[in-house]
């Protein structure tokens, strides 16, 4: 097999199985734990599972992928043929997965640079594609390290979701504290910055906050060319109306995906999330 760099993500970058394959990214799982099993994402849990189990407030943490599961995939992927490894993953103030990756690294028999993109979902998607189709044309690992924060310089992510309670009980949503004590009377839009989930804005209702967001990811879109994700958790109607009035209203839109995300950041959000991810090519 020819030598080349090769690009390694985690689960929770939600690219499309196709495109996966079709640029040869390779992908960690990490773990939801329902009650005490243990369960990769996306091929031990299914996202319909998790939002019957946060229903009926069964207890559900997530765990990331140790430093044995990363070692493993660097040796597969060297034994492919790989002189290089650039390893992407979600923010690391919001998962230790990076830092597991980093261990595996020091030991790994070909080079790996490992980069905390500070993303998550599909911004973490749109950073390893542009890292792999700058591989794929035959560029060196520091080329595609740049073009992935490159990306990741011109990415941003809006969530909205029907509840703080999931976020709150996970401890991922920092400043959004200051939102809890009137979550029961808004609908909270947050937003991806530095790395973290931050407050934005609330408002009064569930169809002006998803308003809201539309209006929000046009802003950010622009005039200029870009791509956008629709994510959305046990939400397929909403997620489906916002990406085609997206689709209408966005002159330089580029690829527009629609998918439902995974059971570890849907753990998190609870059913009922819609995100959007506004990436600038």
């Amino acid at each position: 097999m020819s030598r080349h760099v090769a690009i390694v993500t985690d689960s929770t970058a939600y690219l499309p199985a196709r495109t996966m394959e079709r640029h040869r990214i390779t992908a960690v799982p990490l773990t939801v734990v329902l009650g005490d099993r243990a369960l990769e994402e996306g091929t031990e849990i299914s996202t319909r599972s998790l939002a019957q189990a946060l229903q009926k407030r069964r207890p559900v943490t997530t765990s990331r992928p140790g430093p044995e599961v990363f070692a493993e995939t660097y040796r597969r992927v060297a034994e492919s043929g790989a002189t290089g490894i650039v390893s992407l993953h979600l923010s690391a103030e919001l998962s230790g997965t990076h830092d597991a990756a980093v261990v595996a690294a020091r030991e790994a028999p070909v080079p790996v640079r490992v980069v905390d993109t500070g993303m998550i979902a599909m911004a973490l998607g749109f950073c390893a594609l542009a890292a792999a189709r700058t591989a794929d044309a035959g560029g060196t690992v520091d080329e595609a390290v740049t073009a992935a924060e490159k990306r990741a310089a011109g990415t941003s992510a809006y969530f909205y979701v029907d509840t703080l309670d999931y976020l709150r009980r996970g401890g991922r949503i920092g400043a959004a504290q200051a939102l809890l004590g009137s979550a029961l009377a808004v609908k909270p839009l947050l937003q991806l910055s530095g790395g973290r989930i931050e407050p934005l804005e609330k408002v009064r209702t569930a169809s002006k906050a998803i308003a809201r967001l539309e209006e929000i990811a046009a802003e950010q879109a622009g005039r200029g060319q870009v791509d956008v994700a629709v994510h959305h958790l046990a939400a397929p109607e909403r997620a489906s109306a916002l990406a085609e009035r997206l689709r209408t209203r966005l002159p330089g839109l580029a690829d527009l995906h629609v998918s439902e995300v995974g059971a570890v950041i849907g753990a998190h959000t609870g059913p009922g999330l819609l995100g959007v991810v506004v990436s600038a090519r």
